[in-house]
């Protein structure tokens, strides 16, 4: 048994990356969760009859979810995380799905419908050191962050019944305990975001079941299941 891929758990979490990597191993469906912004950006995009293109992120500037209009066809979405892990996860053999605090319900059904018996594996992205809004550096090391924890959470508190790992089951608990709002605004991320004009993108971000879109990855686009 590997203990990295949280084996003999129904539920599993880890981080960016190398979460995809073992994770991918034995899941049958992987949850990207990317809160600020990409997962959210491909929630309103797909709830109004758009797909989504996730790309690999090259310092391109990057749709901001306040942007979305009510028909936005097809979208072209670089992320130095959320729409990267897509790939990756893709790659695993796994469902790939993308979920944020506005589907949470949703994409947890989703998932456990395509999963049946078999694991599910929920990855928050998390950020980059180095990479920001304004700049790209080398980002080579990843930061957990408040508002991809507290969006797995919430995939994972939707999906109860299942038998988690200790993983998933401390980022329930943290979504139980936590003003979303409140903590979407006052974290890092948030912070970031808010200073540079895109405060109504914080609060997008943290409404909470507001949509019943699951994203998922068909041939390379994201789209309502």
């Amino acid at each position: 048994m590997n203990p990295f891929a949280q084996s003999g758990h129904d539920l599993r979490l880890e981080w960016g990356p190398d979460g995809v990597a073992e994770l991918g191993r034995e899941c049958a469906a992987l949850v990207v969760v990317d809160v600020l912004s990409f997962s959210t950006t491909v929630d309103l995009v797909t709830s109004r009859g758009g797909r989504v293109r996730p790309l690999r992120w090259r310092g391109d500037s990057v749709p901001r979810p306040a942007a979305v209009g009510p028909a936005p066809g097809l979208l072209d979405l670089p992320s130095p995380n959320g729409a990267t892990l897509c790939a990756q996860a893709a790659a695993t053999g796994a469902t790939v799905l993308a979920g944020c605090l506005r589907n949470a319900s949703a994409v947890a059904a989703a998932a456990a419908g395509i999963a049946g018996a078999r694991p599910i594996g929920v990855i928050p992205a998390g950020e980059r050191w180095g990479v920001n809004i304004t700049a790209a550096g080398a980002g080579e090391s990843l930061r957990p962050c408040v508002e991809d924890l507290l969006g797995a959470g919430a995939i994972v508190a939707a999906m109860a019944g299942r038998p988690a790992s200790p993983e998933a089951h401390l980022a329930a608990t943290a979504y139980r305990g936590t003003g979303i709002g409140e903590a979407l605004r006052g974290c890092s991320s948030g912070l970031e975001l808010i200073a540079h004009g895109h405060a109504r993108d914080v609060e997008l971000a943290a409404e909470v079941d507001v949509s019943a879109t699951a994203p998922i990855l068909v041939n390379g686009l994201l789209e309502a299941a």
